[in-house]
């Protein structure tokens, strides 16, 4: 019998969160783990001994969580991916044990204040954006809504770079916030698996019997697991989020550093530290692509081994699998878990091919979060072959499993066929995990109701005629903890003084708020809380940038992954043609303005690091012409991360969700804005939809081409160049930025990035930009009339509890893992 289930064993006593008891037990980390007296403690020892005192407590709900899991015998969801956005931690954790009041007692016994603690702890560098808070999110829901689970992912030593801004240029630095270790994670050197690359492939033959084949790797490594308690809202259930660090067989070899070749000696360990250093290493050129592939097989690997163990050893038939596990993938990063799980259930567990492939199929679930082809990700067939010789053999033998089934029960056609096979024909012959995450798992969901729509006539038609139940939708949610009474306390002690605290534990319950949006005296209580979170919004940039802002004027946001079909160009441009209006019309009564901009560009996406520079060298020049007279003013604030979308999202009055309608999958920066009170302009793209809705169309700015628009738009032949020269304020602003009025220094250096208006505007900013600033003025219309934009802000927050990931996650735990 397992410890975790001996009945003799005791359950830990939960240690009370009385004062006195948290002052007693920060001042023992400080002395007996820290290492320091209170004379000479610095802030940061403090917040280190704060984080072990909290850390213990949830460690007594994490032991009492596991053990009843145990006991129950209960299925749990390992949720794989390879983002974790977390954030920071402690202001999270002390929330959901309902422990900030007591915190914040005991550390004033000591003259020190929690807010100043927790500005210090470090944002973990775990994720690039929304695919990475969308993980973050769902490991706080599953904790909360009670599901047993385990999130999956790498331990990144330095994860996405840390962004500065030079000249108005991006540039890439290592975000080291692991360079004094990391006090939430618990260090598990007995969970460790070996990871192999490379080598080739032998096969035993016995008489009698099904040939056996023999992985013979030419590479090997070691993944060791680091544990973070992820403790869920009051403290539930306390789940875990596993990471994987890289480590080497041997980390010097002797032989080598006795010859004299110093360097050579630490080439295993060099290898294996690459391996986990950075998030989604810079793809351009070969050396890039196989790092990624190393990685997501290196994480995959790692976590099914890991799963199996488990299982195998609490309830010791393979065959239970689907009924005890559920395997998620989030996006088509981790599909290779899927090949991998073949080659451990056929060559380690001695499982048959046809029974491996259903087992493995009712296991997996997956979700898709776009429907970029290239984010399908698609691998050389001699790469993948070279880094894993009995994947690429298993990759053929399921294939032909597939298309044999396709062609004989569903009378595919020759085109549907080619469209359905795990290999790409059509030029270099390319893996196709998309189609290999499809076919691996029982359901797929999209994130949002377009999205799932568009997936099963677009990126997935072909697949979702050959199995068509197996789509479904998912839309998205956010975590009202983190994203509303975390992030804007005053908005929720608002909130709880008006309705009460039910909202808390259920956010559809934020409703009851609906019959008090026309009431005065909540209106200016609602208006004074969004005033005072930017006046900290106002300050933050103001000690980081040097640059003021007024909080009175309108706080215009748009924070997200710089892409082209996020339209950060679109909203820059709109941004020089208002300049030119209002330089050309002072007398008109325009609304004061401060357009705010955030987010990072892959290092080699060209065209998104020149949309930073752009976004620069427009405020460069508009911040300082005095004839603005201070009504516009463009910021770009560098280094986006989770800590600064705290501070910027409950400062939002307007939020921008303006990408090509059919491009975003679904979106939960526009969720986060309007659970806080923001008005939303955006396009009918992602969860927009919804959003609309929900909150009502009356609550809302939605403006642009619809996502069958673009398509029909784009199959006609869009032509852009008609639309730009009968738009005088577009063709003056693209004339502005393309002749060097913002680039002095190299008037050349916005040609490109204009021209491709002109010439295809796949993104439809020029199709857009008409409709786009019609809406930013019918946006100044509302503003104008206080009453109606409170009216509206209000019910944005009252009609968003629908959009809670609690809600996401109990659909997943009924519909998809069958966990609750």
């Amino acid at each position: 019998m397992s410890k975790l289930t001996h009945p003799d064993l005791p359950l830990p006593t939960p240690r009370p969160h009385d004062v006195d008891g948290l002052a007693a037990d920060i001042l023992e980390k400080l002395t007996y783990q820290v290492g320091k007296d209170t004379i000479v403690a610095q802030p940061h020892d403090w917040l280190r001994a704060v984080i072990l005192a909290v850390r213990d407590r949830i460690t007594d709900k994490w032991m009492e969580s596991t053990r009843k899991t145990y006991e129950a015998g209960s299925k749990r969801v390992y949720y794989l991916s390879l983002e974790f956005l977390i954030g920071r931690l402690l202001r999270d954790a002390i929330s959901n044990l309902e422990m900030i009041e007591a915190i914040n007692q005991a550390l004033a016994k000591f003259d020190v204040s929690l807010a100043a603690l927790a500005g210090l702890e470090p944002d973990a560098a775990l994720g690039n954006g929304g695919l990475g808070r969308l993980a973050a999110c769902f490991m706080d829901s599953m904790a909360t809504v009670d599901v047993p689970a385990y999130g999956y992912g790498i331990r990144y030593v330095n994860g996405l770079f840390r962004q500065e801004i030079a000249d108005g240029w991006q540039v890439e630095l290592p975000e080291n916030w692991l360079s004094h270790g990391n006090p939430w994670e618990f260090h598990r050197r007995e969970s460790t698996h070996e990871i192999n690359f490379g080598g080739k492939v032998d096969i035993i033959e016995e008489a009698g019997k099904e040939p056996r084949y023999v992985w013979k790797p030419a590479e090997r490594m070691i993944a060791e697991a680091y544990d973070t308690p992820v403790v869920g809202w009051r403290a539930k259930r306390v789940n875990t989020l596993r990471l994987w660090s890289a480590e080497p067989i041997d980390p010097i070899l002797l032989d080598k550093f006795n010859a004299g070749d110093h360097i050579g000696a630490l080439q295993e360990s060099t290898k294996a530290e690459t391996l986990t250093r950075v998030l989604y290493p810079a793809d351009a050129n070969p050396a890039g692509q196989e790092l990624r592939l190393r990685q997501e097989y290196f994480f995959s690997s790692a976590s099914l081994q890991d799963i199996l163990n488990r299982h195998m050893q609490q309830f010791g038939d393979i065959k239970l699998l689907p009924e005890k596990a559920a395997i998620h993938l989030n996006d088509t990063h981790p599909a290779i878990a899927i090949v991998e799980m073949m080659r451990l259930l056929v060559d380690i567990y001695g499982v048959e091919f046809d029974d491996a492939w259903e087992l493995t199929v009712g296991t997996f679930a997956y979700t898709n979060h776009t429907l970029l082809p290239e984010a399908l990700e698609t691998w050389p067939v001699p790469l993948f072959e070279r880094l894993f010789p009995r994947h690429m053999q298993l990759i053929y033998a399921i294939n032909a499993k597939i298309l044999l089934k396709a062609r004989k029960e569903a009378n595919a056609t020759d085109d549907a066929i080619r469209q359905i096979s795990l290999i790409d024909e059509g030029g270099e012959r390319r893996v196709r995990m998309g189609n290999i995450a499809f076919l691996g798992s029982h359901s797929i969901n999209g994130v949002s109701a377009l999205h799932t729509e568009l997936m099963k006539e677009t990126v997935f038609y072909n697949l979702h005629r050959l199995h068509p139940d197996r789509i479904n939708n998912k839309t998205n949610g956010i975590t009202p903890r983190r994203w509303l009474k975390e992030c804007n306390p005053g908005l929720t002690g608002l909130i709880r003084e008006a309705i009460g605290d039910d909202f808390l534990d259920d956010a559809e319950e934020l409703q009851a708020l609906n019959s008090l949006a026309e009431d005065k005296a909540f209106q200016e209580k609602f208006h004074a809380v969004k005033r005072e979170n930017k006046a900290r919004l106002a300050n933050l940039i103001g000690e980081r940038m040097g640059t003021r802002i007024d909080p009175s004027a309108m706080f215009d946001i748009q924070i997200k992954r710089i892409h082209e079909y996020k339209r950060q160009l679109l909203n820059i441009i709109e941004a020089v043609a208002l300049y030119d209006q209002i330089r050309s019309h002072p007398e008109m009564d325009w609304v004061p303005r401060v357009k705010l901009f955030a987010g990072k560009a892959a290092p080699s996406y060209h065209n998104a690091k020149l949309i930073i520079k752009l976004a620069n060298d427009v405020a460069r020049v508009i911040n300082n012409d005095p004839s603005v007279r201070g009504l516009l003013k463009i910021v770009f604030i560098p280094n986006y991360n989770v800590s600064t979308a705290e501070v910027m999202i409950p400062a939002a009055d307007l939020s921008e969700q303006i990408s090509t309608a059919g491009m975003e999958a679904s979106g939960t920066g526009n969720m986060k804005f309007a659970i806080n009170g923001a008005l939303t302009i955006g396009t009918l793209d992602g969860a927009n939809v919804e959003m609309r809705d929900w909150v009502g169309a009356e609550n809302m700015v939605i403006f642009g081409l619809t996502a069958e628009e673009v398509e029909q738009a784009r199959a006609k032949g869009h032509n852009p160049r008609e639309i730009i020269e009968g738009s005088k304020e577009l063709s003056q602003a693209l004339s502005a930025i393309s002749s060097g009025v913002f680039s002095h220094d190299d008037p050349g250096r916005y040609v490109d990035l204009i021209g491709g208006l002109y010439d295809h505007d796949w993104f439809m900013v020029a199709a857009d930009f008409d409709a786009y600033a019609a809406a930013q003025r019918e946006v100044d219309a509302i503003w104008n009339d206080r009453t109606a934009w409170n009216v509206k802000t209000i019910r944005n927050t009252a009609r968003m509890g629908w959009f809670s990931s609690d809600r996401t996650i109990r659909e997943y735990a009924h519909d998809i893992w069958s966990a609750l």
